[in-house]
């Protein structure tokens, strides 16, 4: 590490020669492997652009002139090169470095970014502020070839391809995002990948046509035509160039000295630009280059074997997926949709299985939403899994062409909660907030497998119209209550008592049980109900507990604004029932990074906090 031990800024990479930075670029690679072997993260991305973050700080002068990473899967080397390599031990925990750019950790991050295909639209956004205000800077922009498979991607293509404004993307093309890209435009790269430099060839041209006495001018003028058409034969279809771009590539994004010439070339050309990259994903580490997909978020390993160093246990995404196989099995027209998440969903045996009615969109979550709704409006019974916090992005699809229509969609919400070390882009906190007030919607949430299960069957055979199911990340348990048969509406009181109704929601149902168990060595009995639904409430059950009891609490994996608790009191309200109520939940802010036990305690929703506090409002109650 004998250079990497000197560089604490971009500007200590400037005096390097190629040979220097390509030293460099090896010693970080072994930073990487060594660091994320111990913490975890993205390592697989960070490995193959190692020689792109270094030419991009060659060439270009952060914090002055802007980079933006897109994901930010990507940022690690950016991050390192940037002053934050003594901070690598706390990556992605609690209190330490994010594993995106963060605006409040650097000025080198220069917008925040952890949902793909937004990094062309800020960036010109960026430069067209920067013209206005007759500042001078580069602004680059860099993407990935699956996150340009997003829509916002290409509306924000199509607005700068027009525009004069000066900038430049780095398309970075490693043929994946998570898993294979799928889709014409990853076809398309891939032809590009296969052609000589485009160029190239028109400067040769130019130079070639600037050396001929006296005819030189009038001939490249007339042959303008057919220098623009080197395009159609050369590199067929040019789409980039047709939107606006001048494009450069594609170029080995492993060459250092060859980076560095067409970036330094660009810094200084007008308008917009895309130099196309091509990358290898888990360059430099064997097990991350062969299995790219496993090292794209991997936990803690072991280098020599490249082995999860804790084995990974059931989780709800297995559950889920192993449950509409064999659901399948039983209905054709059962047909399963993601957005590039087909391992992260557990979706990857039921693609196997059924590769006909499997569709991983790419990353388009309203295009696997709205797709999802046409399918349901010709009898097909459509499971679109997609994670919390991406789901989002496609709320008017929902709204308009699911719900709207009373659709038969079912919306399998995997990472429902705390995500934990990816951070705040990430918490799936929001979903209740953005679901339930949407007319003719159903929502649920399991409190363990066994319900996971039965409430998937529920949404399939035995519900009409558009129905969401929230499970967290990670492990659960197998069998936490009685098999229980799922009825629209309805709850479960799983203990009795008359001093406070508890009513717990999906993963806290658990948590609530420990909390009966702690206040009943206290003295106090409470009803504890496992809510299951959001929407509709079990009237009947909660208003008879409350009756009884005269104090609520209710427990939830999510926010206190628009969530479980809140929309209760609503009910409560319109229906002029007035109890003494306490929410318990994720509070108004952003959440940070951290393991899933550390936020919950942390936020004071473990079960010794909550016993403590719910004892508190008991007595108070009472007084």
């Amino acid at each position: 590490m004998e250079i990497l031990q000197s560089i604490n800024s971009p500007q200590d990479i400037k005096a390097l020669d190629v040979s220097g930075l390509e030293k460099l670029a090896s010693e970080i690679r072994q930073f990487l492997i060594d660091n994320v072997s111990k913490t975890g993260g993205h390592l697989a991305s960070n490995l193959g652009i190692v020689e792109v973050t270094l030419a991009l700080h060659k060439v270009f002068n952060s914090p002055d002139d802007k980079i933006i990473w897109d994901v930010g899967h990507q940022s690690y080397v950016h991050k390192i090169l940037t002053g934050r390599r003594g901070a690598f031990d706390t990556l992605r925990k609690m209190n330490g470095i994010s594993g995106f750019p963060k605006t409040k950790e650097s000025c080198h991050d220069c917008f925040n970014t952890g949902h793909s295909s937004t990094s062309v639209s800020a960036a010109l956004g960026m430069a067209r502020a920067r013209d206005l205000k007759g500042e001078k800077y580069s602004v680059v922009a860099v993407i990935g070839d699956g996150a340009l498979t997003g829509g916002m991607a290409f509306e924000a293509l199509n607005d700068a391809g027009r525009s004069t404004n000066n900038l430049i993307l780095i398309l970075n093309d490693n043929e994946m995002s998570i898993t294979k890209n799928v889709g014409g435009l990853s076809r398309y790269l891939g032809r590009l990948r296969t052609q000589p430099l485009y160029y190239k060839a028109k400067e040769d041209l130019d130079l070639f046509l600037n050396k001929i006495p006296a005819i030189g001018k009038s001939t490249k003028k007339a042959l303008s035509k057919f220098k623009g058409s080197i395009k159609y034969w050369i590199v067929p279809g040019l789409l980039f160039e047709e939107l606006g771009f001048k494009y450069f590539g594609p170029i080995d994004g492993h060459n250092i000295n060859e980076l560095i010439m067409v970036m330094s070339r660009a810094k200084f050309m007008k308008g917009p630009i895309i130099i196309h990259v091509c990358t290898k994903k888990g360059k430099g580490y064997m097990h991350a280059e062969n299995k790219p997909h496993i090292f794209h978020g991997i936990s803690a390993f072991d280098i020599e074997t490249g082995e999860v160093k804790e084995k990974g246990e059931t989780t709800y995404s297995d559950v889920f997926g192993s449950e509409i196989v064999e659901i399948a099995e039983k209905d054709s027209r059962i047909v399963g949709i993601t957005a590039a998440m087909k391992n992260g969903t557990g979706m990857d045996a039921f693609g196997e299985k059924y590769p006909n009615r499997f569709f991983d969109v790419g990353i388009a979550e309203q295009h696997a939403v709205t797709m999802a709704a046409g399918m349901a409006k010709e009898g097909m019974c459509p499971i679109a899994c997609i994670y919390s916090s991406f789901l989002q992005r496609s709320y008017d699809q929902i709204l308009h062409d699911v719900a709207l229509q009373n659709l038969h969609v079912i919306l399998a919400i995997d990472r429902a909660g705390v995500v934990g070390e990816d951070g705040e882009t990430h918490q799936g906190l929001y979903d209740i907030s953005y679901l339930r007030h949407i007319p003719n919607i159903t929502i649920m949430a399991p409190a363990d497998y066994n319900e996971l299960r039965a409430m998937l069957r529920f949404a399939v055979f035995n519900h009409n119209g558009p129905i969401a199911i929230r499970y967290p990340k990670g492990k659960g348990p197998e069998k936490l209550i009685g098999t229980y048969d799922i009825n629209l509406g309805e709850g479960v009181l799983l203990r009795e008592g008359n001093d406070v109704t508890i009513v717990a929601l999906g993963s806290m149902a658990e948590t609530a049980l420990k909390v009966y168990d702690m206040l009943a060595e206290k003295g106090i009995k409470a009803d504890v109900i496992n809510a299951r639904f959001v929407k509709p409430l079990d009237t009947k059950l909660i208003f008879s507990s409350i009756k009884k009891t005269g104090k609520l609490v209710t427990i939830e994996e999510s926010t206190v604004e628009g969530g479980f608790g809140s929309g209760l009191l609503e009910v409560l309200v319109q229906n002029g029932i007035y109890v003494r109520t306490k929410i318990y939940g994720f509070p108004d802010k952003f959440i940070e990074q951290g393991k899933r036990a550390e936020l919950i305690k942390a936020y004071k929703l473990d079960e010794k906090s909550l016993c403590e506090d719910i004892e508190k409002f008991i007595s108070t109650s009472s007084m």
